[in-house]
């Protein structure tokens, strides 16, 4: 199973740093309630970001930690493809 690290947008803008082994479905399920309490308010419009190159959940983590760290230059560069 691959585990998806993702990065959303919300209407208001802001982004949102994800994983999921189903983005789509986890996406529906933050709009719904289910989850975050900032995905649920802020209402997640779109995916701008999607990687699946985990293998484990705890690697997907760490990675999702470490984004959420950035500020929104860097979220964008790598949005853009310009970052690793």
């Amino acid at each position: 199973m691959s585990w998806h690290v993702y990065i959303a947008q919300a209407r208001t803008g802001r982004y949102y740093t994800g994983i999921s082994t189903d983005p789509h479905r986890r996406i529906k399920d933050h709009n719904r309630g289910k989850g975050a309490k900032f995905a649920h308010d802020q209402g997640l419009d779109h995916f701008v970001y999607i990687s699946s190159l985990f293998e484990t959940k705890s690697e997907a983590r760490k990675r999702e930690i470490q984004i959420k760290g950035w500020n929104r230059e860097k979220k964008e560069k790598l949005i853009r493809g310009e970052w690793k």
